[in-house]
C-alpha cells in the first residue's frame, strides 16, 4: 500500500512541476509583451525564425536510420544470438548517426548550406 502512495504523489509532483514551468513561461512572455506595448514598441521578438526545409530532411533521413538500425538489431538478436541491449542501442545509434553524417553530405553537396 506504501508503494502505491509514493507513486501517486511522485506522478502528482511530476504533474504540478511541469504544469509550474508552463504556467511561469507564459505570464513571463506575457508580461514582456505587455511591457513592450506600454513602451510603445512595435517590432514583435517573438516572431517564429523561417522554416528551415532542410529540418524535414534531417529529421526524416534520422527517423529512417533509427528504423532501419533497429530492424538490423532485431535481426542480429533473433538470428545470430546477440544480446538485445547491446544489438538495438549499437545499430540504432550506428544507422541514426550515419544518416545524419551522409545527410550532412548531401547538404554540403548541394551547396544548400547556409554557411
Amino acid at each position: 500500500m506504501e508503494e502505491v502512495t509514493r507513486d501517486c504523489v511522485v506522478s502528482l509532483a511530476a504533474f504540478a512541476a511541469i504544469f509550474g514551468m508552463v504556467y511561469v513561461f507564459l505570464m513571463t512572455r506575457h508580461r514582456e509583451r505587455m511591457t513592450m506595448l506600454d513602451r510603445g514598441l512595435t517590432d514583435n521578438p517573438f516572431r517564429k525564425p523561417q522554416q528551415n526545409s532542410l529540418a524535414a530532411l534531417k529529421y526524416g533521413m534520422l527517423l529512417v536510420g533509427v528504423g532501419i538500425g533497429y530492424l538490423v538489431a532485431w535481426v542480429l538478436y533473433d538470428y545470430c544470438g546477440m544480446s538485445d541491449t547491446v544489438s538495438i542501442t549499437s545499430m540504432i545509434c550506428i544507422f541514426g548517426g550515419s544518416s545524419l553524417i551522409l545527410n550532412y553530405i548531401i547538404v554540403k553537396s548541394k551547396g544548400l548550406d547556409k554557411e
